[in-house]
């Protein structure tokens, strides 16, 4: 375990921890070498036990004997990058508030029909780009019998840090896979899919014949603008959550929690 003191923004191996951009990390040209951040002991720890390859370590000289010494231990000759608290505030832009970072190497992507193969449940995240949002969503996910997620490519990046962050290292528990192509798609792959949105031909939420489906595709848009009219025309479901007191909508995270939990498989 090599540990280095760094004392310049220009140390050898620590762009990874700050001047690379979120794309340049991601690295779509040569998906093979991408890498992305996961921050806070236990976020670390969860994407270690999913079977992530750790790259490098950036923690506070503290946490080398403290919360991060189970993480060293078991990374072998990862090299472990430590320095003053405000130089590490600067490499990255921002104070480290669970004191230790990890560059990880992104695995190779799964494809839908990998994701979708056995699932029951699965939801599909149509052009949300908030960082919160996806990690919140993801967190529901895996808390409520969520079997994959699908993304289309105009949504966030699940392996974006804040999203890593957000979701307390869910991400590396649900399978998801992006989507090419039409919603229809997930019909020959045996799911009937439900668009999540206010209409006024749209079914309640707890309707039955919602719950009696074997395969259901949730989908999910953006709490701005909603799902495309072309998304809603060809779902085979169009859900509605009931309100009180006016209110019109939720967010899309707190929308995803209630529809997961309530259509959840019932096998």
């Amino acid at each position: 375990m090599p540990v280095i003191e760094i004392t310049s923004l220009e140390h050898p191996g620590v762009d990874v921890f700050g001047t690379l951009t979120e794309a340049q990390l991601r690295n779509r040209l040569e998906p093979e070498k991408g890498i992305f951040i996961a921050e806070s002991p236990k976020v670390i720890r969860v994407a270690l036990e999913a079977g992530y390859e750790p790259l490098a370590l950036l923690c506070e000289r503290k946490h080398i004997t403290g919360d991060a010494t189970d993480i060293i231990a078991r990374c072998g000759d990862m090299p472990v990058y430590t320095g003053d608290r405000d130089l590490l505030a600067k490499l990255t832009g921002y104070t480290l508030t669970r004191g230790v970072l990890c560059a990880m190497r992104r695995p190779a992507p799964r494809s839908m029909e990998e994701v979708c193969g056995q699932a029951k449940r699965i939801v599909v995240i149509d052009g949300v780009v908030d960082t919160t949002n996806i990690g919140a969503i993801f967190r529901s996910a895996a808390a409520l019998g969520i079997d994959g997620v699908l993304l289309t490519r105009n949504s966030c990046d699940p392996l974006n840090r804040r999203v890593v962050r957000v979701s307390m290292g869910t991400v590396f528990l649900v399978p998801w896979a992006w989507m090419d192509g039409p919603l229809g798609m997930l019909n020959r792959m045996g799911f009937r899919t439900a668009a999540m949105a206010l209409k006024e031909q749209s079914l309640s939420l707890d309707d039955p014949i919602l719950k009696a489906e074997p395969r259901l595709a949730i989908v999910m848009g953006t709490e701005g603008d909603g799902l495309p009219t072309e998304t809603i025309a060809e779902a085979d479901y169009v859900v509605r959550i009931p309100m009180a007191h006016g209110v019109d909508s939720l967010n899309v995270a707190a929308a995803s929690a209630v529809a997961f939990w309530e259509l959840r498989s019932r096998e």
